[in-house]
């Protein structure tokens, strides 16, 4: 059962995954088109995605504290909404990386990444349009298990961006900042995976 019109916790769920979708797209065109100058800019613009998202959160929380019928677990939607959210701030995470270590040049893996997290963020946005309707949906247990290969490819990025990185360099400068900032490409991925956990947990518990 859905609540009001006005409350629909599935589309405000698939809202929130919107702005992933838009981080993601950012980080990947400001990789894409690097210009160390304009870093400050694409921060900007970054943060202003990543804080409408929690003002999209904030207002969801404070809708939820007022409802008597839920369509699934308050905790679940609670949960779902908390996952997400950390998907915006992980992206946002790797472009601050980016401009901390004033990395002035963009390794081939970081390029790769990006991709894999644009594709993490379509994949999730799909279940989220098929999740009000995961008791009767055809498509949602496939599009969890794209997250789970999304998120080995992502695995196996991380352990050949690091190979690369210290074959390729003695730097200690460019080696600690690479090593950061691959670890949070590679979170990018883990929390990305956690969001689909969470929606496999609700089917479960409602099958």
């Amino acid at each position: 059962m859905i609540g009001k019109k006005d409350n629909n916790y599935f589309e405000m769920l698939a809202e929130l995954v919107e702005y992933s979708c838009n981080a993601a797209s950012l980080l990947n065109s400001t990789l894409v088109n690097f210009n160390a100058n304009e870093i400050e800019d694409k921060i900007k613009e970054m943060h202003s995605i990543e804080h409408n998202a929690d003002l999209k959160k904030h207002d969801m929380m404070n809708k939820l504290a007022k409802e008597f019928i839920t369509p699934i677990e308050r905790g679940d939607i609670i949960d779902l909404a908390h996952q997400i959210d950390n998907v915006t701030d992980a992206i946002e995470d790797v472009l601050t990386r980016i401009y901390m270590y004033n990395i002035v040049e963009i390794k081939n893996e970081a390029l790769e990444f990006s991709n894999v997290i644009i594709k993490n963020c379509n994949v999730l946005k799909e279940i989220l349009k098929e999740f009000y309707n995961f008791k009767k949906s055809s498509k949602i247990q496939k599009l969890i298990i794209d997250i789970n290969d999304l998120e080995e490819e992502g695995d196996k990025l991380y352990i050949n961006g690091m190979r690369n990185l210290y074959l390729s360099s003695k730097d200690p400068i460019e080696l600690m900042t690479w090593t950061d900032t691959f670890k949070y490409f590679e979170r990018c991925c883990d929390v990305c995976e956690n969001v689909a956990n969470v929606v496999e947990s609700v089917v479960m518990k409602n099958s």
